[in-house]
């Protein structure tokens, strides 16, 4: 096996461990904006302000950054400057997405598509973009020490008014999450700890997101040819769940297969836990009983965006020939080539890099699960690894191939599993988190589906009987 940046399938290790020129500075002025926001841009302390400032000196924001960090610590700060603040906070963070992906490309010798084409949006509800500009200007000013229920419930007609709209729908959401989080937070000034990152992450997404034309969106085309599914990712929040299908795709032109995401997203009661997620689940996508199967699938004019969402239809969608993961892993991952990210989308916390790691030892270091490849650590976050699968962190610790997520979190590269490869009785076995994602005769996964499909049979009687009153 040769090296990646040889044009092999080995992943270099190596270089997930070196310094990034740079990023410790640029997170250094994030968390300095975060101070400053975290009290209040109404009068911050000038030294945060000043050292926020200085990170963009060079950049062509530099005038109107300067400007409004000065009327902020004068509390003189009007839309305009928190505007330029936010987008200059974003930009920050955008060039350390970019020098993370710049590595991991480095580390992988994956081509990425950087000739993608993004269009602005347009939006005819100006004066609802200017409330919600105008409500998240007021809780600038007054910081997450500040924030009151009085002034989160000021956000809620705005919302209410944005989420009919198609066009608004994506800062409707988010402004709508952000003000669930805030509110549940209330009183700002009693609490013990503030998720400063998160929730400055939020507020200045958002400020640009209420800008006309703010969010660029990827063109769409369509994608015909094989899918060849890799695993699932499943994101889990107590009224909501994601599965998040990663594959490379095979054009039928012949032309460059490329990693591409499929997503289905549905509510749900905070009891249905654990299988009963992918009952509610199912219906949604085809592709997921697929996963669970082993197959492939093939596509027939998929619409897809530029950034690898496939926007599933099971219209143009039929199941294919079987297809082992691994097999793709090992024969098709490392050819494929990455989609471009959305201006606004660029930031570390959206890193999610299909590779495929195997000739590996396991130990366990401080209660975590390390992976030393070719003399190299590399951290394995199996907190993310969902309840409703067989993959276990036993499993993965007697690995010895794996599929799996490279992430980047708290100043280090991590790899989440999706599948691993053991041997038992000399042969190779493999454990997938999306293994019960159609339906399983497992057990264990069968034990977990009766029961809940019990709780779903309960929590529909229960809603009927309310509906008849």
């Amino acid at each position: 096996m040769v090296p990646a940046d040889q044009g092999g399938g080995v992943m270099r290790a190596d270089l997930l461990s070196v310094p990034v020129e740079g990023l410790d500075e640029a997170l250094a002025a994030v968390d300095a904006f975060d101070r400053a926001l975290t009290g209040g841009l109404l009068r911050p302390d000038a030294a945060d302000m000043a050292e926020f400032a200085r990170s963009v000196a060079a950049t062509p924001l530099a005038e109107k950054v300067a400007e409004a960090a000065d009327k902020a610590v004068a509390g003189a700060a009007g839309e305009e400057h928190f505007t330029a603040l936010a987008a200059a906070r974003l930009a920050l963070l955008g060039s350390v997405h970019d020098a993370l992906a710049a590595r991991i490309a480095e580390a992988t010798g994956r081509v990425h598509d950087d000739e993608t084409d993004w269009t602005t949006s347009e939006t005819q509800s100006l004066n609802l973009l200017v409330a919600a500009r105008s409500w998240l200007g007021d809780v600038a000013r007054a910081g997450w020490r500040g924030i009151d229920h009085d002034l989160i419930s000021g956000s809620a007609q705005i919302i209410s008014a944005m989420l009919p709209d198609p066009a608004l729908r994506r800062p409707a959401a988010l402004l709508d999450g952000f003000a669930a989080e805030l509110a549940a937070s209330c009183p700002g000034a009693s609490l013990e700890r503030i998720p400063a990152r998160r929730w400055a992450d939020l507020w200045s997404r958002g400020m640009l997101l209420a800008l006309p034309g703010g969010a660029s969106t990827p063109a769409t085309g369509t994608a015909t040819g094989r899918l060849l599914p890799l695993g699932i990712d499943v994101q889990e929040h107590a009224t909501a769940v994601q599965a998040q299908v990663h594959a490379v795709f095979e054009p039928a032109d012949g032309s460059a297969s490329r990693l591409v995401r499929a997503s289905a997203s549905v509510s749900k009661p905070d009891t249905v836990v654990g299988a009963g997620l992918w009952q509610l689940l199912r219906p949604h996508m085809s592709l997921l009983a697929a996963v669970g199967e082993g197959r492939s699938m093939e596509l027939t004019e998929m619409p897809v965006t530029a950034e690898g969402d496939l926007i599933w239809s099971d219209e143009h969608a039929k199941p294919g020939e079987p297809a082992d993961a691994f097999a793709t892993a090992r024969v098709a991952l490392q050819a494929a080539t990455a989609p471009a990210t959305a201006p606004l989308d660029r930031h570390p916390a959206r890193i999610a890099v299909p590779v495929f790691v195997e000739g590996y030892t396991a130990r366990t270091d401080d209660d975590a699960l390390v992976f030393t490849i070719a003399e190299h650590d590399l951290a394995v976050d199996t907190d993310r690894v969902p309840a409703a699968s067989p993959l276990t962190a036993e499993a993965i610790a007697a690995s010895n191939a794996c599929i799996g997520l490279l992430r980047w979190d708290a100043g280090n590269f991590h790899l989440q599993p999706l599948a691993v490869e053991t041997t038992k009785r000399k042969k190779a076995v493999a454990v997938h988190a999306g293994a019960w994602a159609g339906g399983t005769t497992d057990k264990a996964g069968a034990k977990a589906e009766k029961a809940a499909t019990d709780a779903a049979k309960v929590l529909r009687e229960r809603a009927g009987r309310l509906l008849r009153k």
